[in-house]
This record gives structure tokens, C-alpha cells and sequence, in this order.
């Protein structure tokens, strides 16, 4: 019978294509991916991985056995999910969730102490990871709710029919300036003639948050510094020669010295959970999602 970790070792192999890669998704070294890998071969009798260059791709039996992980992997899933709700429905055990960076502060931070006190049993692990990866975990198994958002109003990579996706949040940016800046004086909402001529501290590009500020100018705006971390943008914007633009959940308190402004067509991007829909009877889950989204609960 072929083993669970074999199967989940080869999916993983399937999808990033070398076994050093799929090792560190999967917690493992590459020797012990290697090794399940073989347990696989001498289970199936015929190999289901060949060389190709610097990685490795699927024999055609290999292709055949990942194609049909999926299937495997839900049926046990919910064989786990029928022994937790015989439990009073009450969460337990393990939950993992995989975000990025903003949503883990904006959205699970705030949330997490009173989810630990109606959930005292359930262990949330929470890792970073960017959307399109975090999509990749879920449906891979490595990873049980994802939080993720949209790009230009798509998400990174078709939502495949497995996974279920809820949208939970609505993410704005905003100008943030110190209080003695010349902004700071004129009223909210701003447009492209209040914000031109001044200097900007911004994300790096190939960013979200680098697009959006972007499209905020017809011309070339005056980048004096392209810093990737919030707080740091944020305290250089403090000695007020620069303004930035910063979403909503990434902002902490800003204090007596800096100002938030709003923008008169503000960037947003929508924030969605995502899980498998092999999962729908979570307790878990459904526990984490009500104190996300209570609304909707």
C-alpha cells in the first residue's frame, strides 16, 4: 500500500520540481525525500521520477499517482474531520495557517488572544508566506487555511475547484506624512495635483504596494528612498521630508508626530481565506474564520 508521506512527498516534488525545494516546503531533508520517494518506487513498482537537467520530472506513472494525491488526501481529510466533530465540534489539535505579512499583523494578531481563550485546545502555527505560494500550500496539504490577496483585482493563481475562497477583508492605502508637512494641512480625500512635487519614500518595485503607489502619478514622482519594511519607511517619513504610502493593515499607532490622509481614488486590494473544500466541517477552521470574519460566521 503506498504510504501518506510518500504521496505527499511526490506531490510536492510535482509541483516545485527538485527534491531540495520540495524538502524545505515539506519540513524534511533532500536525502529523506529522496528516500520516500524510493519507498514509492519499490511500492508501485516502476519508477515515477526521471532526471531532467538540474531538477527532476514525473515518469508518466508518477504523473498518474499525483493526479490522483488529491483524492487521497481529501478522503483523509475528512475521515480526520468526522473524528473532531463526533467531539462536540470542539477545536483541537493543530492549525496550520500560512499569510502574508500584513494580514498576520492586521487581521490574526488582533484576533489571536481571543481565539486562544474560546479555543484553548487548538494551536494555531502561523507562517509568512506570499499569496501565491500560500495558494500552493493549501492545496498541497502542507498548509490547512491560507490568507491571501488580489493583485490588479486577480489573485495570483486560479483558485482550483478544491479550494474553497471567502473574502474577509478590504485593505486601503493611505498617505501618511508628520504633522508638520505641508500635506498634513490640506483636507482629506488627496489627488494626483496635492501629492505632486513631493519627495516619497516607497516600496521596492515588483511590490503590491510599489504598483499602487505607481498608479497614484501620470509623472515620474520624486523617489528619494525605496524601503520594503513599513515601520522603517515610517520612520524616515517622521523627519518629514518624506511622505509614504502605507495600507491600512500594515500601519501601526502612528502617534503624535505622523498623520494619515486619505486619497481621494485610494488602491485597495481584497483579502480572501482559502481552504479545501475537504475541510468544510473544520471546527478549527470554522473557529479561526468567525473571529476573522463574525459577520459571516
Amino acid at each position: 500500500m503506498i504510504e501518506v508521506g510518500a504521496l505527499r512527498a511526490l506531490r510536492a516534488v510535482a509541483a516545485l520540481g527538485t527534491l531540495a525545494r520540495a524538502a524545505d516546503e515539506l519540513g524534511f531533508t533532500a536525502s529523506a525525500v529522496s528516500q520516500q520517494i524510493k519507498r514509492l518506487e519499490r511500492q508501485v513498482g516502476v519508477p515515477v521520477l526521471a532526471p531532467a537537467g538540474r531538477g527532476v520530472v514525473l515518469t508518466p506513472a508518477g504523473q498518474a499517482i499525483a493526479d490522483s494525491a488529491p483524492e487521497v488526501f481529501q478522503a483523509l481529510e475528512r475521515c480526520a474531520e468526522a473524528a473532531q466533530s463526533v467531539a462536540e465540534g470542539a477545536p483541537r489539535g493543530t492549525l496550520r495557517v500560512v499569510a502574508f505579512s500584513t494580514a498576520i499583523r492586521g487581521l490574526l494578531a488582533p484576533v489571536m488572544p481571543r481565539l486562544a481563550a474560546r479555543c484553548p485546545d487548538l494551536r494555531v502555527q502561523l507562517t509568512e508566506q506570499d499569496p501565491g505560494e500560500a495558494l500552493h500550500s493549501v492545496g498541497a496539504g502542507t498548509a490547512d487555511l491560507a490568507l491571501v490577496h488580489d493583485a490588479d483585482g486577480l489573485l495570483p493563481a486560479p483558485v482550483p475547484p478544491t479550494l474553497t475562497q471567502r473574502w474577509l477583508h478590504t485593505d486601503v492605502g493611505d498617505v501618511v506624512m508628520a504633522r508638520t508637512h505641508p500635506l498634513a494641512r490640506l483636507g482629506a480625500p488627496l489627488d494626483e495635483a496635492a501629492l505632486a512635487g513631493h519627495a516619497w519614500v516607497t516600496s521596492p518595485p515588483g511590490t503590491v504596494c510599489h504598483q499602487w503607489f505607481r498608479r497614484l502619478f501620470a509623472e515620474e514622482p520624486d523617489v528619494r528612498h525605496r524601503v520594503d519594511d513599513f515601520a522603517t519607511q515610517l520612520s524616515l517619513v517622521v523627519s518629514g521630508q518624506v511622505v509614504a504610502l502605507i495600507p491600512r493593515l500594515a500601519r501601526p499607532p502612528l502617534g503624535e508626530n505622523l498623520v494619515a490622509r486619505e486619497l481621494r481614488r485610494p488602491p485597495k486590494r481584497e483579502v480572501q481565506a482559502v481552504w479545501r473544500r475537504s475541510a468544510e466541517a473544520s471546527p478549527a477552521i470554522r473557529a479561526v474564520l468567525a473571529e476573522l470574519a463574525p459577520d459571516d460566521a
